[in-house]
């Protein structure tokens, strides 16, 4: 199935809505921080990172900006907007959905003042609705093939399938490693890790450190799945999950370079040595996974006669002989 053209420009002013959101929570931190320096350093972590006003993004909103950019693109002129757009639709509904109960949360009024907070929650409703609506749109403007000439949905290659489900299966088995790993060190941070509250810190607009990170495992496990498979959907869904990588991965390395962690990589213990090189591992990942589905792989088999282009005796397939098609209905029709 592909998109109508009506779907396909409400999906992209969808996403570039969405964009510009993220991109107006983002100018108001450099703002705050005095620079983008100094906001760039409060992200990665830098011990000497320091901020007048609390910050109401995560260096991830950047990555969602630039996915919905991406996006927006993608909509308007790839094989697979469809499954572009619901896979936009999700992510925003499952990033946003915990501003709901953490954004009006008493602990917040110490730390940003009521207008900012009714502009966030503001924010949150329509980007949920967004997101809602990118889903709907996708789902309500699908169409077959009309025309032969017409490109439908083309699948991941078998190698880049392949790439995509190694990398990014060992992403989320990863992921969930570290999350079992940090349950039995901290126990104490549960269930606020996860839903918010007094024991974590998060950013204004962004979900709970846990409910982000449950997300990543989830959505690279999934997208590494589709891939084997060679869905359809497993190019959008793997691309957002290998830029997210890509994103908190070069924080990781950032990190690591600045605190001089590298110089003194073997001197350091086995658990810090493991972080170092999950920064590293996560780059790798994310740039293989984005280089293997950037492209696309074979389009999807035309439909069988009588099922496409609006014929009734349409072409045959490659490969399969038979007469050509008439020139005329045959009499009666």
């Amino acid at each position: 199935m592909i998109l109508t053209r009506g779907a396909r420009v409400t999906g992209a002013v969808l996403c570039a809505a969405l964009a510009l959101i993220v991109a107006g929570w983002v100018v108001r931190d450099v703002r705050a921080a005095d620079g983008i320096e100094h906001l760039w350093h409060y992200w990665a972590g830098f011990r000497d990172a320091r901020m007048s006003l609390g910050p109401t993004t995560s260096p991830y909103d950047v990555v969602l900006c630039v996915v919905y950019l991406a996006v927006a693109v993608a909509a308007l002129r790839s094989s697979v907007a469809g499954a572009a757009l619901v896979a936009a639709g999700v992510l925003t509904l499952v990033v946003r959905l915990p501003g709901l109960w953490n954004i009006g949360q008493p602990r917040m009024d110490t730390r940003f003042v009521d207008d900012l907070r009714t502009r966030a929650l503001l924010c949150a409703f329509a980007s949920l609705a967004a997101g809602v609506a990118l889903i709907i749109t996708a789902a309500a403007g699908r169409r077959a093939p009309h025309d032969p000439s017409e490109t439908v949905p083309a699948r991941p290659g078998q190698g880049a399938g392949v790439i995509a489900f190694l990398f990014l299966g060992a992403a989320g088995a990863v992921t969930i490693a570290w999350e079992i790993r940090q349950a039995v060190r901290v126990p104490y941070i549960y269930p606020d890790w996860f839903l918010g509250g007094d024991r974590i810190f998060q950013g204004l607009t962004d979900p709970p450190p846990g409910w982000f990170t449950a997300v990543l495992a989830l959505l690279c496990l999934f997208a590494a799945a589709s891939a084997l498979f060679r869905a359809v959907h497993a190019r959008p869904f793997g691309l957002i999950a290998a830029a997210l990588l890509l994103g908190g991965g070069g924080l990781g390395v950032a990190r690591s370079v600045h605190e001089k962690l590298l110089e003194n990589f073997a001197d350091l213990p086995i658990e810090a040595q493991l972080t170092v090189a999950t920064g590293f591992f996560e780059v790798l990942a994310g740039a293989a996974v984005l280089l293997a589905l950037a492209l696309p792989g074979p389009a999807a088999p035309p439909p069988l006669p009588g099922q496409g282009y609006g014929q009734g005796y349409g072409y045959p397939r490659p490969g399969v002989f038979g007469p050509p098609p008439p020139s005329q209905p045959p009499p009666g029709w």
